[in-house]
């Protein structure tokens, strides 16, 4: 982070440090739910709010954390440096004073907190740190007549309950910049689309006209700001409600109120580590100054620039990239494509579309068969009013590519391979062709190298994954793998694991996605909690292919499961809890599951004297092809329960460790242990059989033969039982042995008159292999059976009388010619 005094900006790294970063979001799809109707109640500590939400830097304050489950509350961790937490003290199961002092020169802004108990990790919650005092809300404030009287750059401390509108009372002289922002989303938690403050603000003159007024803003996103400079002499209201006067008793907020100096735009975006960034600050009273600001040693992808002067200290910061790449700021008139200025690349083009209609275009030295990226960042990190619509065209001006919005983000990214040498083109203009001094941009053309990234797979549905080891005991996580142009195995690294806890880690398979971690806590461990890190690297082909660990915290959802808000840090939340009352395990199998096949897992408990409840078990995760049934449980006075598992003919070929998550109830809610991990090993199927159609009548026997190959060899004993026979038929031998020379087995069915005619496809073959005392059983289908009805018997015809001879009948008198008829006349 860096803040300014005067013009010039000294660099403090209190906010932002390289094992924690900040990126808040504004708009994406989300959901909510729960995972399993087993972790609804589960004793993780919920903090639904803080009071006050924020402190005065250099002070001491005792905050209390509101919420549930937090009797055994018992440490606090801090993502980011410069908050010391003096002490945490659990008042009841509702709520927990934590005495907590802010560094002299913290750098105003949120700070995540998250509370630990002896059961469990409670949410991110985000603590506003500031460096004007703060003023408490009182009641009436409600009319424009009787508003709250307050002095210029404090901060109010207050909510917004339904149809609720407060009002605050400041003298401006003439010429002084009133500048007004306010925390309502950002500091709020809410998955339920309840209890959300959405702020609206504004200035209102004595006459109450609004002379300045914000609901969203580019830089807050759903908090705004606005900035109003006094033309005479005079007392000016703030007005604070609900955008749709709505609210509750947990809509609070802080707002800023001063004198204070407030940028909204840092131009350029960002630089190059170690060095000084000369920056334009466009102030949100459209003024402009300079400023020099140093930047950080190490590469962020948000960095935080806050300025001070002799008027205050901005409340929150503005955002810039600090990374190794080149600034090339852009040279107007670079309209035409066709006439655009050469950039180096890799580089950084940094620049404003300042007026509306505006395009901004650069040009790069291309070749042929080199991958390239080309990523603008605005609206989503630099908090810039552009929606930024992207186009990259080839040496011959042609449109190689376009990008509006993209990833879920409103920023747009695009890859493409050049299939030429030569210079190529970007260009970057608004979506809706606005324009104006604040509408920065930062475009980042890279080639970029084979990488991987890695999350935390969220186990309870929209909340980020904390990770619970019991004393003595077990947690686990399943850490999902995004990869970017590398397909291989992935290993994992893990740092800063809390005392006394060991990680039992697995590879990521070539091509699969994720992978499980198992927690192992010593018997003496003591309870303890810290924020780890997890790094992913390449297989011994690719050494340099890595990644670490980002994790996204949904802090409030809105309608539809709207993702209004969230927050990322870098490294995740573990902590040593209570000791489980049993011991728990998976019997390791003898045998493989084979593809098309089924097995049982047998799950046993050791219980400690007394404890008798029900265990519930559900697996971390499945194998690909595997299905495993979710429902089973030991009951009372039971140690043992069997879960069977499938194997479809897709089902993943290799070695894949599998872990049971065992629920209990505590007095606190549903507590989890973890099974130790097992090998399941699946191979390929074992036997291929081609089953005939086969045809009889009602009444009769068929022989049903059913050819078999031997897919490869086995040990132990085979046989193949045919089953699904259709009601009414019969076979005396079901079972067959398979020797290693069987080419086909017969079955003798018997049709009988009970049967349903018709056709019946129903007939598998279950497969069975004895081995060590257990059977590896293979599945295979579908055979045919059409059951006809008997024809009727035939029956003798009756003779038929012999035929007489049919009379000759004289022949007709052959018809004389005209010839004959003369001959006969002269005869006559």
């Amino acid at each position: 982070m860096s803040f300014t005094t005067g013009d010039s900006i000294v660099s403090k790294q209190a906010m932002l440090n390289t094992n924690a970063r900040r990126v808040l979001h504004s708009t994406m799809m989300a959901v909510l739910a729960v995972f399993t109707t087993s972790s609804a109640m589960a004793t993780i500590p919920v903090v639904t709010q803080l009071e006050p939400r924020g402190v005065v830097r250099g002070e001491e304050t005792v905050i209390q954390f509101k919420g549930s489950r937090l009797s055994d509350a018992s440490e606090v961790l801090c993502d980011l440096p410069g908050i010391e937490i003096l002490e945490v003290k659990a008042v009841n199961n509702f709520q927990v004073d934590v005495k907590v002092k802010a560094a002299a020169d913290l750098t105003p802004g949120l700070y995540p907190l998250r509370l630990i108990t002896k059961s469990g990790i409670a949410n991110l919650r985000l603590l506003g740190v500031g460096a004007m005092p703060i003023v408490k809300e009182a009641e009436p404030n409600n009319e424009f007549d009787a508003p709250q009287k307050i002095e210029l750059n404090s901060t109010v401390d207050g909510v917004v309950t339904r149809e609720d509108i407060d009002h605050y009372q400041v003298d401006l002289k003439k010429g002084q910049t009133l500048n007004v922002e306010v925390e309502g989303i950002r500091i709020a938690y809410s998955l339920r689309n309840r209890d959300i403050l959405d702020p609206y603000i504004a200035i209102l003159d004595s006459g109450r006209f609004e002379v300045a007024s914000s609901d969203d803003s580019a830089l807050l996103q759903q908090d705004g700001l606005c900035s109003f400079t006094a033309p005479e002499d005079g007392t000016y209201t703030i007005l604070v409600r609900d955008s749709s006067f709505q609210g509750s008793n947990l809509g609070g907020y802080r707002l800023h109120v001063g004198t204070f100096p407030r940028p909204v735009t840092v131009i350029p975006a960002g630089g190059q580590p170690s060095t000084e960034l000369n920056a334009k600050l466009v102030m949100s009273d459209g003024s402009e100054r300079t400023a020099t600001i140093p930047l950080p040693s190490e590469t962020y992808e948000q960095w935080g620039v806050v300025t001070q002067d002799e008027t205050g200290v901005t409340p929150s910061p503005n955002w810039i990239r600090v990374n190794d790449l080149p600034v090339v700021m852009e040279q107007e008139p670079n309209d035409d494509r066709a006439k655009a200025p050469v950039a180096q690349v890799p580089g950084a083009y940094c620049g404003i579309i300042s007026q509306p209609g505006d395009f901004d275009c650069f040009a790069f030295e291309a070749k042929k068969g080199t991958r390239y990226r080309v990523e603008v960042f605005s609206r989503n990190v630099l908090r810039s009013p552009l929606d930024a619509v992207l186009n990259v065209f080839a040496p011959n001006n042609s449109t190689l590519s376009s990008s509006d919005d993209s990833r879920g983000k409103t920023d747009p990214f695009i890859e493409f391979d050049a299939k030429e040498d030569g210079l190529h083109k970007v260009r970057v203009y608004d979506h809706l062709r606005g324009g104006g001094p604040t509408y920065n941009y930062r475009i980042e053309v890279t080639t970029p190298a084979p990488g991987v990234g890695l999350t935390l797979k969220e186990l309870r549905r929209d909340e980020a994954e904390v990770v619970s080891v019991p004393i003595g005991g077990r947690g686990a996580m399943m850490v999902t793998v995004s990869r970017d142009r590398y397909s291989g195995e992935v290993n994992f690294n893990l740092d800063g694991l809390p005392e006394g806890v060991t990680a039992t880690t697995f590879p990521v398979p070539a091509g699969r996605p994720e992978a499980p971690i198992v927690l192992t806590a010593a018997a003496d461990a003591k309870h303890n909690a810290s924020l780890f890190t997890i790094y992913g690297k390449g297989d011994e082909k690719n050494p340099l292919v890595g990644g670490k660990l980002s994790q996204t915290h949904k802090l409030v959802l809105g309608q539809n499961r709207r993702w209004m808000w969230g927050y990322d840090t870098e490294r995740a939340a573990m902590a040593v809890t209570d000791p489980v009352p049993f011991e728990i395990e998976v019997v390791q199998p003898k045998t493989p599951i084979v593809r098309n096949g089924s097995k049982e897992l047998l799950v046993r408990i050791k219980r400690d004297e007394g404890f008798e409840e029900t265990v519930s078990l559900r697996t971390l995760y499945n194998p690909p092809g595997i299905g495993i049934n979710n429902s089973r449980s030991i009951p009372k006075g039971k140690n043992e329960v069997s879960i069977p598992i499938t194997a479809n003919s897709g089902a993943g070929v290799g070695e894949w460790p599998i872990i049971f998550r065992a629920y209990y109830n505590t007095k606190n809610g549903q507590a989890v242990e973890v099974t130790p991990p097992i090998n399941l090993v699946v191979e390929s199927q074992l036997f291929k059989y081609e089953f005939p159609k086969s045809a009889g009548e009602l009444g009769a026997d068929v022989a049903y033969v059913l050819p078999v190959e031997k897919l490869r060899d086995f040990e132990g004993e085979a046989e193949v039982q045919l089953v699904g026979l259709p009601a009414g038929v019969t076979c005396e031998a079901p079972t067959q042995k398979i020797a290693d020379d069987t080419e086909a087995v017969t079955f003798q069915l018997k049709i009988t008159d009970k049967a349903k005619v018709g056709r019946h496809k129903t007939i598998n073959t279950q497969s069975r292999v004895h081995v060590d005392g257990e059977t590896i059983i293979q599945t295979e289908g579908t055979g045919e059976l059409r059951i006809d009805k008997p024809l009727p018997p035939k029956v003798d015809a009756p003779k038929k009388p012999e035929a007489k001879p049919a009379e000759k009948k004289p022949a007709a008198p052959k018809p004389l010619s005209r010839l004959e008829q003369l001959r006969q006349e002269k005869k006559q």
